[in-house]
């Protein structure tokens, strides 16, 4: 056990010993609804956007039984999650986990806290990745509405997604320079109007599309393809799509961090779980499904920028705009922990160089306040912004590379971490009925992970070669 270790990261935090307050002495007043509306808006998101693609690949039957499935798996592990805020007793222990990391070094050790943490920056990196191609997308999709509106559907009327993502680049490279960013208590809120906005047009979109054709297309089978080969990868396409837009794993204890008690955290998180991903998981399938209702064979990979809907054009502008706002912030949010560990590192490494320690004063925009920065600051920053600008404009291809990322960090962080947490917490021997069971479950997860992963592999190999002839 290493529960009481200290670490100068702020996504290795240290674990403290403390009856009811934080490190700052802040009080925890945090609610069932509290918890419900965090949980919420960390969900829905851009993943929002695929899950009609995912519902056409895999058909009326197993596109729904997908969505339930993979909701049964995100409750389930998020209350293995939710007993482990606390230890020893699940509910009256004396440690508290603040953060997930905190949680898998006290239960699993030091090496397994390494290795979480390297996954969890791929993680982190990932985000900034498929944020910048959907922002891209949208900012795309943007200019050719106005442009279909004015001079019709056959127009040229597009600069292409590397243009839009190295210009959302640009933006990012000027914002991840602000320290502290992620702290600012009105972006959290921003962030969940632009993500329900943009969510509900694209439902209203889709019933409204259903309501004028008359009709619900689509079929059992889904999206027919040449090959049963080409359906396969599509299928594991669709898996890991479905995957990335579920399990918030990593803000959990955070999260149940925040509850007052009693009732005990663990209680209220479970009851959060359950109605959070309840209504996460209607309002998922009701996107999709009207979605694929709407379009049938045609349902586009991203419902707002696919243009499977031309009109209202300045409704779909609105959406676009409300993506962009969105993952502006959202950005930030992924990214500047990873900042701030690296700034913190190179400090304790690097204490007497002036390359690292020495402060500049800088305004980066003349609306915002200055700013203190370091070169290495503006140095790694720039590198990581332009690190995850260049893969985007690499490959600018949305649902395959939501898939990649849904698949690759499903498993490790939504499931096996969770399961062998648990394992500890509870005492449970191995080899024992309820051990047997929680590795049957873990493994069965693993393999349709890796089968996920390989389609979206395939299909964005795939998709460059395209690009290539």
């Amino acid at each position: 056990m290493a529960g009481d270790e200290d670490s100068d990261s702020p996504l290795l935090p240290e674990l403290q010993k403390e009856p009811g307050q934080d490190e700052r002495g802040k009080k925890r007043t945090g609610t069932l609804w509290t918890a419900i509306a965090h949980i919420i808006t960390a969900v829905i998101g851009a993943g929002v956007l695929s899950l009609a693609w995912s519902i056409a690949q895999l058909g009326w039957v197993a596109g729904p039984v997908a969505m339930l499935l993979f909701a049964a798996v995100t409750l389930f592990q998020s209350s293995l999650l939710a007993d482990c805020y606390r230890s020893p007793d699940p509910e009256h222990g004396e440690f508290r986990n603040h953060h997930y990391m905190d949680a898998v070094r006290h239960f699993l050790g030091e090496r397994s806290y390494w290795v979480c943490g390297f996954i969890q920056q791929l993680c982190l990196f990932g985000a900034g990745l498929t944020y910048t191609i959907t922002s891209a997308t949208s900012m795309r999709a943007i200019q050719k509405s106005d442009c279909y509106h004015r001079e019709g559907h056959s127009a040229p009327c597009s600069y292409g997604d590397t243009f839009y993502a190295l210009l959302f680049g640009v933006v990012q490279i000027v914002f991840s320079q602000i320290p502290d960013f992620h702290e600012m208590a009105w972006l959290s809120a921003l962030a969940a109007a632009m993500s329900f906005s943009y969510s509900t047009i694209g439902l209203g979109l889709g019933l409204a599309k259903v309501i004028g054709n008359g009709t619900v297309r689509g079929g059992i089978g889904g999206i027919s393809m040449a090959t049963t080969s080409q359906k396969v990868w599509r299928i594991s396409q669709a898996l890991g799509d479905i995957a990335y837009a579920y399990p918030y794993s990593i803000i959990l204890f955070d999260i149940e961090d925040t509850l007052r008690s009693p009732p005990p955290e663990n209680q209220t998180m479970k009851r959060a779980n359950t109605i959070s991903i309840l209504i996460t998981t209607i309002f998922y399938l009701c996107c999709g499904c009207f979605g694929y209702a709407a379009f049938g064979e045609d349902t586009p990979g991203n419902l707002l920028t696919g243009f499977g809907f031309f009109e209202p054009y300045w409704l779909i502008d609105f959406a676009n705009a409300c993506i962009v706002v969105h993952l502006v912030g959202g950005y930030q949010v992924y990214s500047q922990p990873v900042f701030s560990m690296a700034d913190k590192w190179a400090a304790g490494k690097f204490p007497d160089s002036a390359f690292v320690n020495k402060f500049y004063n800088l305004r980066p925009l003349p609306l915002l306040p200055p700013v203190s920065l370091t070169l290495f600051r503006l140095c790694f920053r720039t590198a990581y912004v332009a690190a995850a600008t260049g893969l985007a404009m690499l490959f600018p291809y949305f649902n395959q590379v939501l898939g990649v990322m849904g698949a690759s960090f499903f498993w490790p962080i939504a499931v096996y971490f969770p399961v062998e947490m648990f394992l500890v917490q509870k005492k449970i021997r191995t080899w024992s009925r309820e051990w047997l069971l929680l590795q049957s479950f873990s493994v069965v997860c693993l393999l349709l992970s890796i089968f996920a992963l390989v389609g979206s592999f395939e299909g964005l190999i795939s998709e460059k070669l395209k690009l290539i002839k």
